[in-house]
């Protein structure tokens, strides 16, 4: 059988680009796949609890390490704002993620996840999450002041919370729907 020029010209072009594909796709160099947020499904359980997050209302947050595969989830945003605040945090963070509650349903809240350290947040609302008193989070600042509006509490960027103000140690203390 006979090969055309073209042909070997053509096939010699494949074999170069998937040689180069292959090589560059073991380059340690190479930029990793950035991290993608998980959904919460019904065996979802809370990193410092063991709580089943699906069970509960208000916003969820979730952590990829570094050197773990799945993602550490939280019931509740002050657990995840607590974790990344806190100076004995010596694992590396890849990413972390709460869920845009302007566009999330509160109630049963699905989806929606954002970056956790561009979101704005709502402290001191009326509404509760799974632990009690919450911090709420958004994706747009608008939507922040709006709920702040209606539910009270102020607006803050991630980059004004403090770890004084994710103290953990009152959350379940005030909840009572446990």
């Amino acid at each position: 059988m006979k090969i055309s020029r073209h042909s070997r010209i053509a096939l010699a072009a494949f074999a170069v680009g998937l040689g180069a594909g292959l090589i560059g796709g073991c380059d340690p160099a190479a930029p990793a796949k950035a991290p993608v947020a998980a959904e919460i499904d019904a065996q979802s359980v809370c990193e410092l609890d063991g709580m089943l997050l699906a069970d509960y209302p208000g916003p969820k947050a979730q952590i990829r390490y570094a050197d773990q595969d799945e993602p550490a989830f939280f019931c509740d945003t002050v657990e995840l704002l607590n974790t990344l605040l806190l100076p004995e945090q010596v694992r590396k963070v890849d990413a972390a993620w709460v869920q845009d509650m302007g566009s999330a349903d509160w109630e049963r809240p699905r989806g929606h996840w954002i970056d956790a350290r561009t979101a704005f947040y709502v402290l001191g609302s009326k509404r509760h999450g799974s632990m009690g008193p919450t911090i709420a989070s958004f994706a747009a600042e608008a939507d922040a002041a709006k709920f702040a509006g209606e539910y009270g509490g102020r607006v803050l960027p991630f980059a004004e919370i403090s770890v004084e103000m994710v103290d953990l140690s009152g959350g379940a203390l005030h909840d009572q729907h446990m």
